[in-house]
């Protein structure tokens, strides 16, 4: 299985390694670490040292409970880094849920449209159609982080999950967009309890033939099991749930970790292999 992303070729089957970049000043982890462009810059090159196939960018935090900012501000914080990406080498995703926001960053050099709104917004699909770009389908109960923890309640997670995310990829794939990528949305709205249903589960989404993001790295549920309060801190906890993650199928792990989920994949490959 392989994805195409700015007309490079990356194995799926091998697992791939997305390194998180939050330009922003109040992400649940890093936020404020790396909102100058210079110390952003600086955290992508030591993530391609350590192996990053792929550098996601986003510039307005998504955690739970968190305010939307201006389509000017997330431009502004985004695109002079998205800029400054480009001597990497490295395909370049951005983490957005505006349109006008995706669309300047499609033109500064991203190759890949990440949206925590799951393409709820038809203009979304219209421009990865038009760009030619794949997208990542993010499930979440509805498109507001501040208010989606409220809506954390399912009959069946999962089945509810897949449904969502099946019927928005075929939408995507029926307008012109080349690829779609399915994310479950840990933690958007979502208690520990569902997040554990959906890790149990993966096969039933790795199923539906899709390649499959997983993004646990360092999250509160990460924290509630392992007591580890500093999410700076849950890298072991988030190395065994994504290992978890790939041997029920997932494709790409999101990480902030990239040196350690590294590590983790040789081992992993090596067994497999």
């Amino acid at each position: 299985m392989q994805l195409v992303l700015g007309g490079r070729q990356l194995d799926l089957r091998r697992g791939l390694l997305m390194g998180i970049l939050n330009a922003t000043p109040d992400s649940f982890s890093d936020g404020g670490d790396y909102l100058q462009t210079e110390k952003a810059l600086a955290r992508a090159r030591e993530m391609a040292a350590e192996g990053a196939d792929i550098i996601d960018v986003g510039a307005e935090s998504t955690r739970p409970g968190a305010r939307a900012v201006s389509i000017e501000e997330e431009k502004k914080r985004l695109l002079p880094v998205l800029r400054g990406l480009e001597p990497l080498g490295l395909p370049v995703s951005v983490d957005t849920r505006k349109p006008e926001v995706a669309e300047a960053a499609l033109q500064a050099g991203a190759r890949l449209l990440n949206d925590v709104s799951g393409l709820r917004d038809e203009r979304m699909i219209t421009l990865a159609a038009r760009y030619r770009v794949p997208v990542v389908v993010v499930h979440s109960p509805l498109d507001d982080p501040a208010e989606m923890m409220r809506h954390a309640r399912y009959g069946d997670v999962v089945s509810e999950v897949k449904e969502f995310l099946l019927t928005q990829a075929q939408r995507a794939l029926s307008a012109g967009v080349p690829a779609v990528i399915l994310d479950p949305g840990f933690g958007f709205g979502k208690k520990l309890e569902h997040n554990l249903e959906l890790l149990r589960r993966l096969p039933e989404l790795a199923a539906l033939g899709y390649p499959l993001l997983v993004g646990l790295s360092r999250k509160r549920s990460i924290g509630e099991l392992t007591g580890v309060q500093r999410p700076a801190e849950r890298v072991c906890g988030s190395v065994a749930a994504h290992l978890q993650a790939l041997g029920r199928g997932a494709n790409i792990l999101r990480v902030h970790d990239v040196a350690a989920h590294r590590e983790a994949l040789a081992v992993w490959r090596a067994v497999e292999e």
